[in-house]
Formats: C-alpha cells, structure tokens, sequence
C-alpha cells in the first residue's frame, strides 16, 4: 500500500501563485520501494495532482525510471552506458503512462510526450505542443529523459521547465523534506533552510539536484522548491504555491 496520502487542496500561506510549473518525481517512488509499478503509490500521486489541475494551475511532469533501470548502475555492472542509459529512458515511459492512467481516472486530460519516438503510446516532444496542451488544462508528462544518454531525469526537469517557460521546477523527494544545512541522516545538528539562493547552495555545496540541472536553473533564475512526499496533500500543497520545503531562487 502507499505510503503517499491522497490530496486535497490545502488552504495556507502562498509562496507564489504559480501558473505554469513543472513537478519533478522520482522513480523509485512509484515503485513503492521495489521493482516495477506500485498501482496504489501512483493512484496516490494522481490524486494530489488534480486538485492543483482543476484550480488552474498548469502542470507538466517529469518522471524518473529508477524503479526499473538506472543506468550508471547497469554501467558498474558492465554494460555500456550509452545503451544503459537508453534502457533507462524506456523506464520513464512506462511510468509515464501509468500516470497518465491514473490522472485520466481522475477526469484530468492528460498527454505523454517522449524525447524517443513511439508514436503508438506518446506525441513526440514538441514545446509549443506541450504549452498549448498546459493552456487547455492537461496534464503533460515528459519521457524518455532527453533522448540521449549521459542526460539524468533532473537535467531535463530544468530543460523542459525553461522551453516551456515554466515558474518553477518543484523537486519532491523521499525521505526528505527541504534542504538541509548538512546531511540531516548523518549529522542531528543540520537545520532545515526555508530558502537558499543559488549562490549560496553552491558555495555550501549543497546537494540539490544534479550539477547540470543546477546549473541551468541558476544561469537562468529559474526557481526551484524541494520537498517531502510524505505528508497529507504535499503534492498539491506545492503545486499549489503554498510555502513548503525549500525555495531555492536567485534571490
């Protein structure tokens, strides 16, 4: 069973009334801590995210396929990394879809738009397509990574988010509920950050997301919020622009 609390919306302190944002989500997570789909996390997941849907807010998301292949550990293991990678961007796909199901259970258009080509169960990646889709009110989900390797699910979360001109790029994790001044498992002493700027994250060094997505959301004063799953209605909370987890923002 799922560990995520299906949502509501939430009244309470806004951060920013947001528009248009691009929520990131871990793959491991819809695997409900093993390999493959737990149907109950994901139903879950959908049902946090159609509140924010039907009150106006834009959403695209990015899934990652940890719960299937990741493919620096399939490289350790002595695969090529090119094509372990490419097994990896097929594990987004299949978790996009099975959100995607369940966000249509929810009567929330949806549409799955893969950087890889496979027309029978998702568009291509087309920008404008995705803006118009968001403007409409569905649901777009991005899969396949970026379509190359080397690429993680992070990188293409701030990619995607600035060719779609999103706000932000809202980061839920697990385990964790913002950013912390130290490893918070290792060190009881590390004080939870209400918000941080870029600079300052990375002469702390920070461990956010990865240095490439990093880089692109600072070069580009794109905002990103990272939360915990865990909690009633996180998901929609943050979707919906209230003040939760950690605002990491030029300034």
């Amino acid at each position: 069973m799922s560990d995520i609390p299906s949502g509501q919306p939430v009244t309470g302190e806004a951060r920013t009334p947001y528009t248009r944002v691009l929520l990131k989500l871990s793959g491991e997570v819809f695997g409900g801590g093993s390999v493959g789909v737990d149907p109950e996390v994901v139903r879950a997941i959908a049902r946090q995210i159609a509140p924010a849907v039907r009150s106006g807010v834009q959403v695209a998301v990015v899934v990652g396929g940890g719960n299937f292949f990741r493919g620096a550990e399939l490289q350790q293991k002595g695969m090529d990394r090119s094509r372990a990678d490419y097994i990896g961007m097929l594990g987004t796909v299949m978790n996009c879809l099975a959100l995607q199901d369940f966000l249509e259970k929810e009567n929330i258009e949806t549409r799955v738009q893969s950087a890889i080509e496979m027309t029978q169960v998702a568009e291509p990646y087309i920008p404008r397509r995705a803006i118009r889709h968001m403007e409409k009110g569905r649901v777009v989900i991005f899969g396949a990574g970026a379509g190359m390797p080397f690429f993680s699910t992070d990188t293409v979360s701030a990619q995607r988010a600035l060719e779609t001109h999103c706000d932000a790029v809202l980061v839920a994790k697990n385990g964790v509920d913002g950013v912390y001044s130290d490893d918070p498992r290792k060190n009881p002493e590390a004080v939870k950050l209400d918000t941080v700027t870029h600079a300052d994250a990375l002469a702390r060094g920070l461990k956010i997301v990865d240095a490439a997505a990093f880089s692109l959301c600072m070069e580009n004063k794109l905002p990103m919020v990272v939360f915990g799953m865990e909690g009633e209605g996180n998901i929609t909370r943050a979707l919906q622009g209230e003040k939760i987890g950690t605002l990491v923002a030029a300034s």
